[in-house]
């Protein structure tokens, strides 16, 4: 697996990532991650690693934009199949070490990178000139992979709106560990750090950045009787905490900052509800996280959250603040049969009916490489 984003990166391309290792090493599968090399107090024994940079824009992220021995390292590992992960240098890379030494490559599509690159792109250009670029270079990668793998049906649709031509286009979730995260699980003890007893809780997981439009949340929940429990860290925590202020809404939003991972299923288990107003999401993993957790959600109408919430059925959907706010009360109040059925979405889309799709994945990419080659 070749990624941009890796430890001590924090992010949905993370989880992912390690969800899909664990999951095939479970079933005897052999996996190897390279990545971007970052300081050394954060280098991870059995990761192999290309000299990077840190990405200025993005605290958190590193660019490998020195030389590597990449073709060596892909010959000693001598993998059967290349997973990339990301469209940016390790892409990149990921396909020359293919085209040089004929192995089979899946790349799972993970981040609509045209929506980011206004918040974090170093070269500033006016955004049409921007967006067309991207998608010129979007193209010409994606028709060179063998699979190509979205998160949700929806993105996939997406992709050939902006003219995108894949050898193959399969939509599978990343699966949701349903055995980790789920209803009963011991929480008296977050809610009485945060001072949570007797308040209704609305929870919010996710990297802290602009693309996410927090602020949206935040505004929603200033008339709504509930205490906004924010998770996570990153790059627009500053600016959210501003806006808390500025609403004089310091008593009812709390922001716990980094949660581990074995911390997780409690945070959701203290909440009575999830909610993200994201349009950003491929998938929107801490979504599901959720639902297997037994919470009602509420969630923003676009792209990935509308193939897997429908209104009034297993969630609520929004469109804006006044909606928010009333996605929001709504799921509050969801009837048991609501809930019931969020929870039942979230164990069709556990890891372990995920990772079967993506071995098949695996196997026809194999397949197509073979045939190009028979060619």
């Amino acid at each position: 697996m070749m990624t941009d984003s890796w430890f001590p990166t924090r992010d949905g391309v993370v989880t992912s990532i390690c969800i899909i290792k664990e999951s095939l090493e479970a079933l005897g599968h052999e996996v190897f991650i390279i990545a971007p090399e970052p300081e050394e107090e954060f280098r991870q024994e059995g990761v192999y690693y290309f000299p990077a940079v840190r990405f200025k824009s993005y605290d958190g992220y590193y660019v490998p934009i020195f030389p590597s021995n990449k073709i060596e390292i892909l010959q000693k590992i001598h993998p059967d199949i290349i997973h990339i992960h990301g469209v940016a240098t390790m892409a990149l890379r990921g396909l020359i070490c293919s085209h040089t030494l004929g192995i089979p490559t899946v790349m799972t599509f993970h981040t609509m990178v045209d929506d980011a690159a206004k918040y974090y792109s170093p070269i500033k250009l006016p955004p049409e000139t921007m967006d067309r670029l991207i998608w010129i270079y979007l193209r010409q990668i994606l028709k060179r992979m063998d699979v190509v793998v979205t998160p949700t049906a929806c993105i996939g649709e997406e992709l050939r709106s902006h003219g995108a031509t894949c050898r193959n286009l399969l939509a599978i979730p990343t699966g949701a560990k349903t055995d980790v995260f789920h209803p009963g699980i011991p929480c008296d003890d977050i809610r009485s750090r945060y001072g949570l007893e007797g308040k209704r809780v609305v929870i919010h997981v996710g990297r802290i950045s602009f693309e996410k439009e927090i602020d949206m949340v935040v505004r929603a929940m200033r008339d709504v009787d509930a205490v906004l429990l924010i998770v996570g860290k990153g790059p627009a925590k500053d600016s959210i905490q501003e806006l808390v202020g500025e609403l004089g809404m310091n008593d009812k939003v709390i922001f716990t900052g980094f949660v581990p991972d074995s911390d997780l299923p409690a945070f959701y288990n203290a909440a009575d509800i999830a909610v993200s107003a994201s349009k950003f999401e491929t998938q929107g993993l801490s979504i599901l996280e959720a639902m297997a957790s037994g919470k009602t959600v509420a969630c923003r109408n676009g792209r990935a959250f509308t193939e897997i919430v429908h209104d009034g059925e297993n969630g609520y959907l929004f469109d804006d603040v006044d909606g928010c706010r009333a996605a929001i009360l709504k799921a509050l109040d969801a009837p048991a049969e609501v809930r019931e059925a969020s929870y039942k979405t979230a164990l069709e889309n556990s890891r372990e009916r995920s990772i079967e799709k993506y071995v098949e994945a695996y196997q026809l990419a194999i397949e197509t490489r073979k045939a190009r080659s028979a060619r």
